[in-house]
């Protein structure tokens, strides 16, 4: 009896904590609305399953209990029973994988009036290519990947010049226009996955992945990496910003083309100590969380930090130099900048950053991040 209670317990208590849960959907801010309802359709088919078990192992703990005298019935065939079976499991798993399929076919199949953009994945951030005023994105090759050229861009094609790059974790995007978003990766499996949006796809080394949406809600929504993809998998965030028309456009016509990035990174001379740094921040996953343009993401932005002062969270300020370098990276919580949180950075050991690496890394800040 006490056996058949807990199962009822526990019966009864999932389905209190369904409804009473704190965790739930957020607000959608897409079109993907299917994909909510078949979330749901599954989750009230698995629900139903889960309580209709439940509830029948609880009666069989009590009706089949132990009692002097009984004898078991051993029936080792039962057609009808089967039959019963096999059909309400049958409209079960329909249930669940029809509206799935439905929804499947709309989300690959972007619709006639969709613009395209790219996302670049990479240990452990994001960059982004929209197409210029031709409204064709230019070719790349993985080969032509390096500093100079993160997209990878090719030289011999003439529809890649006016590409718009977002070397940057955060992009923008108009509200109520669809997008058909291209994937690509630059190393190992990453997701690209916006929650509110409702809608991820798996970004593969080696081939172009795509899916598609409308933003419906202007506001700011964080991307995240839903594909274990490495130690600083937990800190590859963006940020989607939706905008009106205007503040997009406003924002878009600030955004350099190819051909203006690669002019200004002809005119960029570094020395090769500090050349080597800003590998190591790119392999490192640095630039996921510090920006070099002035942007506020994870951590603080590096435009302008060499030999400036820093406002800590406990008031005090302190003066960006080597030292402090070191320390930040060795001990990131020692001293933590005002407005931002403790424990976001890993602590970097000279197993992961050597002091070689390090060197090159402070290098590169004095020649790049000075104000």
């Amino acid at each position: 009896m006490a056996v058949a209670i807990f199962l009822l317990i526990i019966v009864v208590g999932s389905v209190v904590f369904t409804f009473w849960s704190p965790w739930w959907f957020s607000e959608i801010a897409s079109n993907w609305g299917g994909i909510d309802t078949t979330v749901l359709i599954t989750f009230w088919v698995c629900g139903a399953v889960f309580v209709a078990i439940g509830v029948f192992m609880a009666y069989c703990t009590w009706k089949y209990r132990h009692r002097e005298g009984a004898r078991a019935d051993y029936q080792p065939e039962n057609a009808r029973l089967e039959w019963w079976l096999t059909v309400i499991t049958t409209i079960g798993v329909v249930a669940m994988l029809a509206p799935g399929l439905i929804v499947w076919d709309d989300y690959v199949n972007p619709p006639d009036e969709a613009l395209e953009f790219e996302v670049l994945s990479q240990q452990w951030t994001w960059k982004f290519r929209f197409p210029g005023a031709d409204g064709v994105l230019g070719t790349v090759d993985v080969a032509n990947l390096s500093l100079d050229n993160p997209f990878g861009m090719r030289e011999d094609d003439p529809a890649g010049e006016d590409d718009v790059l977002v070397n940057s974790a955060e992009v923008h995007l108009p509200i109520g226009q669809p997008f058909k978003v291209l994937l690509r990766s630059r190393d190992v499996l990453h997701d690209f996955f916006v929650p509110e949006f409702r809608a991820k796809m798996d970004s593969v080394p080696g081939m172009v992945t795509y899916f598609w949406f409308t933003p419906t809600k202007i506001g700011q929504y964080q991307i995240i990496c839903a594909e274990l993809c490495g130690m600083s998998h937990h800190t590859m965030r963006g940020w989607v910003h939706v905008d009106t028309e205007e503040d997009f456009a406003a924002w878009f016509a600030n955004q350099p083309t190819w051909a203006e990035m690669r002019d200004g990174v002809t005119r960029k001379v570094y020395t090769a100590l500090a050349q080597r740094g800003r590998q190591v921040a790119e392999s490192s996953g640095c630039l996921a969380c510090h920006t070099l343009d002035g942007t506020k993401v994870v951590g603080p932005t590096w435009q302008g930090l060499w030999g400036g002062e820093q406002t800590l969270a406990d008031g005090s300020k302190v003066m960006v130099d080597e030292a402090y370098v070191i320390e930040s990276v060795r001990e990131p919580n020692a001293k933590v900048v005002e407005g931002f949180a403790p424990g976001t950075m890993i602590t970097y050991g000279a197993d992961v950053v050597s002091d070689d690496d390090l060197e090159a890394l402070i290098a590169f800040l004095r020649e790049d991040a000075a104000p």
